[in-house]
């Protein structure tokens, strides 16, 4: 625990204060996205502001738990974190399933999805793992334990299969690794076998282009519909054209709160949830977005000096995960309702509607403000 002394003045009031001007910049946008639907916007805000309510609870908690205290549990974290990856693999009756996706799970009256808890606790895991092995991360056989630990739980999520979700992991992880100190050499080797799956990847995608049926496979239509969503448009393009065009009709004030055309008449697909940001575009224009990067450029700067002044690498990598993951979320959605990124159905931290997505985010701004509390110089 901290001492009494010091709690208000290393609570990071700044950070605290920025996520929850998103959370109501969020609760507006959903009620504007989902007036439109056949129940109106009042189920979506209730489970949002209801899973609010409960994050914030959860936030004050941790914030005051010493964080150190995860790393002594940090396999029966990761324990549980893989067990409810298997879990909802094995148990297709409790998911709820669209296709052959199997993301979803229920205990009880609760329904929420594994891969979005399993965010934080692969984060705190993998913290201490490393922690554990920091003066040997480098030796090879070390690195691919590490490896292991740190990327079987990112492929249960791709036997879902979430590949959206799977990047954000991946992403995180790199992150991590690199602030822990990986060598040079295998970060360079890394890189090249990037350069290398990317030349591939192009050469079998012109092939695939040159028989390609739409609709056959979902991942391989987002691809072509990030390159070519004209190809389609009443389909796989659909959701792109119509985020594009929304933006661009809000142009510097947008259409208004509750105005947007795209957005109440229905053009806007899933708009409450990933595409969320072109609903912002069309009805508070370029002025609104930019209100809602300026947010979220504050919440990253805090979130890095957390993380740079941690008392400990174990405290530096989970505040390091927790702003990697979130800046993942942030770049790949806003850039992906522009057609600057590929469709992946990740949403945006604290604006989409989601009550698993709103308690996770929560959940991690509560662990890096309790990374926070015990940093070694003033923010």
């Amino acid at each position: 625990m901290f001492k009494k002394d010091s709690k208000l003045k290393r609570f990071d009031f700044i950070l605290f204060l920025t996520t929850i001007a998103l959370c109501i910049y969020g609760f507006i946008m959903i009620s504007s996205a989902a007036m439109s639907k056949t129940f109106g916007s009042q189920p979506y805000l209730k489970t949002q502001i209801t899973a609010f309510i409960l994050g914030m609870a959860a936030l004050i908690v941790l914030v005051l738990i010493d964080y150190d205290i995860y790393g002594s549990i940090y396999i029966p974290i990761y324990g549980v974190t893989v067990a409810f990856l298997i879990y909802v693999l094995i148990n297709p009756v409790k998911a709820s399933e669209w296709g052959n996706v199997h993301s979803w799970m229920a205990i009880g009256p609760v329904v929420f999805q594994p891969s979005e808890m399993a965010k934080f606790g692969v984060i705190i895991s993998l913290s201490k793992y490393i922690d554990i092995n920091k003066d040997n991360l480098n030796n090879p056989v070390v690195l691919i334990k590490v490896l292991l630990f740190a990327f079987f739980p990112v492929a249960l999520i791709l036997m879902q299969p979430d590949l959206g979700t799977a990047l954000v992991f991946i992403f995180f992880i790199a992150v991590m690794l690199f602030i822990a100190g990986i060598d040079r050499k295998y970060i360079i080797t890394v890189l090249i076998l990037m350069l290398i799956l990317l030349a591939v990847g192009l050469v079998a995608f012109y092939n695939i282009m040159q028989d390609y049926v739409p609709g056959v496979d979902y991942r391989l239509d987002r691809i072509v519909t990030f390159f070519y969503p004209e190809l389609d448009p009443e389909d796989t393009g659909y959701q792109v054209i119509q985020s594009k065009t929304a933006i661009g009709s809000g142009m510097v004030y947008g259409r208004g709160l509750y105005k947007g055309v795209q957005n109440q008449l229905g053009y806007l697909p899933t708009k409450e949830t990933d595409f969320i940001f072109a609903v912002i575009g069309e009805e508070l224009g370029l002025m609104g977005g930019l209100l809602l990067l300026c947010l979220y450029a504050v919440l990253m700067y805090r979130l890095i000096k957390i993380a740079r002044n941690a008392s400990n690498l174990f405290g530096s990598l989970i505040a390091s995960g927790i702003t990697s993951m979130l800046f993942f979320h942030i770049f790949e959605n806003v850039g992906m309702t522009m057609g600057l990124m590929p469709v992946t159905g990740i949403p945006l931290p604290f604006i989409s509607a989601g009550g698993t997505f709103m308690l996770v985010n929560m959940v991690s701004i509560g662990l890096a403000l309790s990374v926070g509390m015990k940093r070694v110089t003033t923010l």
